[in-house]
């Protein structure tokens, strides 16, 4: 297990430190061309990077069972901030997703994920005995589901309202929740989100774009167009570090959302395959965490988290790729970011610290049924 939380640690670590160097070549000239200097983004990007790494190594320290005694006041602090947002928030692109504090800007939705899972999490534990009831168990954890994926979905932030759902449901699952209840119920969220993604102008616009290019061809937008063209040029083996052509303003904020067709024609297809090889080996390490955890909360607190990670990631991919309409999601640690990136690195230390407590607690296990071995 120990070995696992190292595994962790440093596949994260690696995709941090590509995310570094394909940040300044997706960056540069934009950051040139809108602030003067070519490394304003890179270097505001390095600064949330150290303090994502200081967060993971502090929250890996940090024993996993405290969220128990928190996670109550927390759903409520977030579920008012969420709240907030829709009230203070300045309207940005049609939606209104970060609270500005002079000195700090954050997104709420980013920390909401994280809660939510710890939240359901607890409930799930403390209410295993009544999950089968709809009524006094599985409607309590519904409640919350909806309530903060609600509040993000109204600001309005469509993708990933719907994600948050699509997470917490396969939490719930694995938490050992009732296969009916589950199909009804997102049987329902499915027809809600559906109804709100076509009232919510920006996101209609993106679903019917998308459904006209997959029936007559071309591009759903602009971004996915160049991002198509940037990975095609990118062919085997890419152009080479620090040589894209998209990131010349073709592709718009080349280093946020779109951000994987930059590291596709910078390293090709090998490396696109590489960089999908590492979330698939942070979703294996973190289901084998998650199963060999030594309590119901470990095992559902590493599932949600592992399950959220690569799920946010493969989705952003889509995107990019253009299986999927256009979302607005970050590549996890590798995308420009502040709240998003800081807040994974929380969670992936909460996973480490997962890991390292199941060996340590496998350890003294070992040494009372061998005494002779300790002595």
């Amino acid at each position: 297990m120990k070995k696992l939380g190292i595994i962790i640690f440093f596949d994260v670590f690696i995709l941090m430190l590509l995310g570094l160097i394909i940040v300044m070549s997706a960056s540069s000239t934009y950051s040139e061309f809108r602030f003067d200097s070519l490394f304003h983004l890179f270097n505001s990007h390095v600064a949330r990077v150290v303090i994502g790494i200081l967060c993971l190594v502090f929250f890996s320290a940090v024993p996993y069972n405290i969220y128990r005694q928190f996670s109550k006041p927390a759903i409520f602090g977030i579920t008012f901030l969420l709240l907030l947002t829709l009230f203070i928030a300045p309207e940005i692109k049609g939606a209104s997703r970060w609270i500005h504090l002079g000195f700090l800007s954050f997104q709420p939705a980013d920390i909401a994920k994280l809660v939510l899972i710890i939240h359901l999490a607890v409930l799930l534990e403390d209410k295993k005995d009544l999950l089968n009831n709809c009524k006094e168990g599985f409607a309590y954890l519904l409640f919350w589901v909806l309530i903060v994926s609600g509040l993000i979905l109204i600001q309005p932030n469509v993708s990933n309202g719907v994600l948050l759902v699509f997470v917490s449901f396969a939490l719930l699952y694995v938490g050992g929740a009732k296969i009916s209840h589950i199909v009804f119920t997102s049987l329902a969220c499915l027809i809600a989100a559906a109804a709100a993604a076509m009232l919510i102008a920006h996101s209609r616009a993106r679903i019917l774009s998308f459904i006209n290019a997959t029936q007559h061809g071309g591009s759903a937008n602009i971004q996915v167009k160049q991002a198509l063209l940037g990975l095609g040029s990118g062919g085997v083996l890419g152009v080479g570090l620090g040589h894209s052509l998209q990131s010349n303003l073709f592709l718009p904020e080349a280093y946020g959302d779109f951000i994987f067709a930059i590291l596709g024609e910078e390293l090709g297809f090998i490396g696109s395959v590489l960089v999908l090889t590492g979330y698939l080996i942070l979703f294996a390490a973190g289901i084998l965490v998650a199963k060999k955890a030594k309590d119901k909360f470990g095992q559902l607190l590493a599932f949600g988290i592992t399950f959220s990670i690569t799920i946010y990631a493969f989705v952003n991919i889509a995107v990019a790729t253009g299986i999927v309409p256009t979302t607005g999601l970050p590549l996890p640690f590798i995308s420009y970011g502040g709240t998003s990136l800081i807040f994974l690195c929380i969670s992936v230390g909460i996973l480490v610290n997962i890991a390292f407590t199941s060996a340590k607690e496998q350890e003294l296990k070992n040494i009372n049924l061998n005494p002779a071995v300790s002595a």
